[in-house]
């Protein structure tokens, strides 16, 4: 009996998730698993890869074929450069934190300026009315 180690997809349409498992060659892409030995969400951002690291190397060493979707996963993560000796540097690159633009654009207005005219988010406009509608009393009250 032919063993492969495969993705099994599940999620939806244009939101695929899928999990690394060995079957037999035979059954269908979705069919019954053997074993499910991990996980990749390829839509996540960063993409989220988890493979049970120990039953991969058992796996591969009793004869089950990756595909070659799997064994690019296995290389990021390091389990094919553990099977086969390959020298090759592995490890999933860490993604730079998103920036914050409200403060790179006041950052910006300071250096435009010494001081900033605005800030970045501005008051919608129908509590800037009602905010002078206040202080027009005020004023008027002081006079």
């Amino acid at each position: 009996m032919a063993v492969k180690i495969r993705l099994k997809r599940l999620g939806k349409i244009r939101s695929p998730h899928y999990r690394i498992v060995v079957m037999d060659a035979r059954t269908k892409r979705d069919g019954r698993a053997i074993e499910e030995i991990g996980l990749y969400h390829p839509k996540n951002d960063p993409s989220v890869i988890r493979v049970n690291s120990e039953r991969a190397q058992y796996w591969l060493s009793v004869g089950a074929q990756p595909t070659e979707a799997v064994v690019a996963i296995f290389k990021r993560t390091g389990d094919w450069q553990a099977f086969s000796g390959d020298t090759s540097p592995s490890g999933v690159d860490p993604q730079p934190a998103p920036r914050d633009k409200v403060a790179l654009f006041n950052a910006a207005l300071a250096e435009a300026d010494s001081e900033p005219s605005t800030s970045a988010i501005s008051k919608p406009k129908k509590k800037a009315a009602e905010a002078e509608a206040e202080a027009a009393p005020a004023e008027a009250e002081e006079a």
